[in-house]
C-alpha cells in the first residue's frame, strides 16, 4: 500500500481475509472491514467494476448484519457512491449521496464528521457533473459549517476553502 505496490497490498489483504474468515467468521466486523479495504485497493488498482461489485456485496452484508443505520453501513454507501463517480456514473453517485446525506442527517446529525464528509463528496461530484453553481453553493455552506464546528485552522476547514476556491475558479470567478 504505502509504497505503491497495490497488487502486493491486495494479496496481503486477501491472506488476512482468509485468516479472519477462518478465525473470526464471515460476519465479524473486522472481516467485513478487510473486505472493504480489498475492494478499495482494487479500485485504486484500476478495477473499478470489481471494486463496485465487491462494495455492493459488502453493503448487502453490512445491512443484513449491522443494519441500515450502522456507521459502517453508511460509510460503505459513501465508498460505493465514490467508486461509481470515479467510474463515470456521476448522476447515480449524486442520487446515492443525496439519499445518504438525508440518512446521515437523521442518524448522525448535521454536524457529524461523516455527514460533513458526505457533503464534501456531494459538492465535488456535482461540480464534476457540470453543476458548478451547486458545487460552489454546497462548498460555501460546508465551509460555514466547518468554521463553526471545527474552527478556521482545522485541516478540513482549510481543505474546504481550497475546494471552494478551485470551483469558483473553474466557474470563472477569479476574484
Amino acid at each position: 500500500g504505502q509504497n505503491g505496490d497495490l497488487t502486493e497490498a491486495i494479496t496481503e489483504l486477501a491472506k488476512l481475509y482468509r485468516d479472519q474468515r477462518r478465525i473470526l467468521g464471515d460476519d465479524h466486523p473486522d472481516t467485513l472491514t478487510t473486505r472493504g479495504n480489498i475492494a478499495n485497493w482494487r479500485g485504486e488498482n484500476g478495477d473499478l467494476t470489481g471494486a463496485i461489485t465487491e462494495h455492493q456485496h459488502l453493503l448487502d452484508d453490512r445491512r443484513r448484519i449491522l443494519g441500515d443505520d450502522h456507521p459502517d453501513t453508511l460509510n460503505t454507501r459513501n465508498n460505493l457512491a465514490g467508486l461509481r463517480a470515479k467510474n463515470g456514473d456521476l448522476t447515480g453517485a449524486i442520487a446515492e449521496l443525496e439519499i445518504l446525506l438525508d440518512d446521515q442527517d437523521r442518524i448522525l446529525g448535521d454536524d457529524h464528521p461523516d455527514t460533513l464528509n458526505t457533503r464534501n463528496n456531494l459538492a465535488s461530484v456535482r461540480g464534476k457533473n457540470g453543476d458548478l453553481t451547486g458545487a460552489i453553493a454546497e462548498y460555501q455552506h460546508l465551509l460555514d459549517d466547518r468554521r463553526r464546528i471545527l474552527g478556521d485552522n482545522h485541516p478540513d476547514t482549510l481543505t474546504t476553502r481550497g475546494n471552494l476556491a478551485n470551483w469558483r475558479g473553474q466557474n470563472g470567478d477569479l476574484t
